[in-house]
C-alpha cells in the first residue's frame, strides 16, 4: 500500500506563490471532523425509530449475550447447588470425556451418536426441505388467479403458526400403532402404507415411531409440511421483483414456459437463493429438541437422539450441566466453521455472500 503524501492533498497556486487544500480533500476532511455531529443529528432526527429500536436492544442482550456467561460452566465442576461463579475451574474434562469416554465409555458412544444423527437430520433436511420452498415459489408465480394463490399460500402457511406439541401430536394419530381399541385404531398413513404393501402388517401394528429405520423420514416429512410454505416467502417476494420486461424478451426470443423458468426467474432469484442456502447451512447442525423429544421413543435412540437431546438428558435429568455446555459448545462451534466455509466458498464461485 502506497503511503499518502502532503502534495497528494496541497495544491500550489502559482498565481499567488500560495498553497492550498485539495476541495475534495476539504470536504474529506470536514465530514470526518464533524463525523458525530451527523450521526447525533441523524439520531435526532429519527429518534422514533431508535427509541422503538431499544427493547429489541434489551431483549437481544438479557437472551442472547448474557446467557454466555453460563458457557463457562463446561469448563467448570458440576455443582447444583454453587452458581457458575463460586465453581473452580475443571479444565476441558468435559469435552474429553465426551470425546474419549470414561470408565466403559458408554457417554461417548451416545454423544458420537447423536452428533451423527443430528449431522445426517440436518443434511436430509438440507438436500429435500431447503428445494421444496423454491419449488412453491415457482409454482405460486404460475397461478394466474390472485384469488386461488391466495388460497393455496394459506393453506401451506397455517402449519407453520401451530404449536409444537399439536403438530406433533397429529403426527402420532397419523402413524399411531394398532393397540388403540376402535375401527381406526392405527394410523391413516400406517394403514394406507400397509394397504399398499410398503409395510407389514407387523409394523403398522407396531407403530412405525416405535422403529428407528421410519424415525428419520418421519421427522423430515413432517418438516418440509410445517416450514415450506412459509420459508417460501422470501423466495417468492424475489420472483415477484423481475422486471416484466425480462418475460417479454424471453418469449420475443421464444422461450416457453419451462425456459422463462431456467433463464429469467432462476438466475433472478440466485443470490437471495445464495444468502438463504448460507443461513441454511447455519444452522445445519442446529437440530431442536422439541419435536424430538416428543416424537422419539427409547426404541429410537439409535437413529433420533441428537445433540440437543442429548444435552437435555444429561443437564436437565442427570444434573451434569458442564457435559451438557460442553456438547452444545462443541455443536456451535462446528455450526460456526460451517458458516464461515460456505460463505468463502459462495463469495468466490458467485461473488455473493453475507460478509
Amino acid at each position: 500500500m502506497m503511503k499518502a503524501k502532503a502534495a497528494d492533498f496541497i495544491l500550489y497556486d502559482r498565481a499567488t506563490g500560495t498553497y492550498r487544500v485539495d476541495p475534495e480533500q476539504a470536504v474529506r476532511d470536514d465530514v470526518e471532523k464533524h463525523h458525530w455531529l451527523h450521526v447525533g443529528r441523524t439520531i435526532a432526527k429519527d429518534w422514533r425509530l431508535y427509541l422503538m429500536l431499544i427493547p429489541m436492544i434489551v431483549v437481544f442482550v438479557l437472551w442472547r449475550y448474557l446467557p454466555m456467561y453460563e458457557l463457562l460452566g463446561c469448563f467448570k465442576v458440576d455443582d447444583a447447588v454453587k452458581t457458575v461463579n463460586e465453581q473452580y475451574f475443571l479444565g476441558f474434562s468435559n469435552f474429553k470425556l465426551l470425546l474419549s469416554g470414561g470408565g466403559d465409555g458408554r457417554m461417548s458412544v451416545e454423544f458420537w451418536q447423536a452428533m451423527r444423527n443430528t449431522f445426517l437430520m440436518s443434511f436430509y433436511g438440507l438436500c429435500f426441505g431447503f428445494p421444496m420452498p423454491i419449488i412453491l415459489a415457482l409454482f405460486f408465480n404460475e397461478v394466474k388467479s390472485n384469488a386461488a394463490r391466495s388460497v393455496l399460500q394459506v393453506m401451506t402457511y397455517l402449519p407453520k403458526f401451530m404449536s409444537t406439541v399439536v403438530m406433533t401430536s397429529l403426527i402420532v394419530m397419523l402413524v399411531r400403532d394398532g393397540s388403540s381399541v376402535g375401527l381406526y385404531s392405527k394410523g391413516i398413513i400406517s394403514q394406507a402404507l400397509e394397504n399398499l404393501g410398503l409395510i407389514s402388517a407387523e409394523v403398522a401394528q407396531k407403530g412405525l415411531l416405535n422403529y428407528p429405520a421410519f424415525f428419520r423420514s418421519i421427522y423430515q416429512i413432517s418438516g418440509i409440511w410445517e416450514g415450506a410454505g412459509y420459508d417460501s416467502i422470501v423466495f417468492f417476494a424475489a420472483i415477484i421483483a423481475i422486471s416484466p420486461t425480462s418475460y417479454e424478451a424471453a418469449q420475443i426470443d421464444g422461450a416457453n414456459k419451462w425456459a422463462q423458468m431456467r433463464y429469467v426467474v432462476l438466475p433472478s432469484i440466485l443470490s437471495t437463493v445464495i444468502i438463504m442456502l448460507i443461513t441454511r447451512i447455519g444452522h445445519l447442525l442446529s437440530v431442536g429438541y422439541e419435536k424430538v423429544i416428543l416424537l422419539y421413543r427409547v426404541e429410537t435412540y439409535q437413529t433420533a437422539d441428537v445433540v440437543s437431546t442429548f444435552s437435555y438428558r444429561y443437564g436437565m435429568q442427570s444434573n451434569q450441566t458442564g457435559l451438557a455446555s460442553a456438547a452444545e459448545m462443541m455443536n456451535n462451534l462446528v455450526g460456526m466453521l460451517l458458516v464461515i466455509g460456505a460463505n468463502s466458498v459462495a463469495k468466490r464461485a458467485s461473488n455473493t455472500s453475507l460478509y
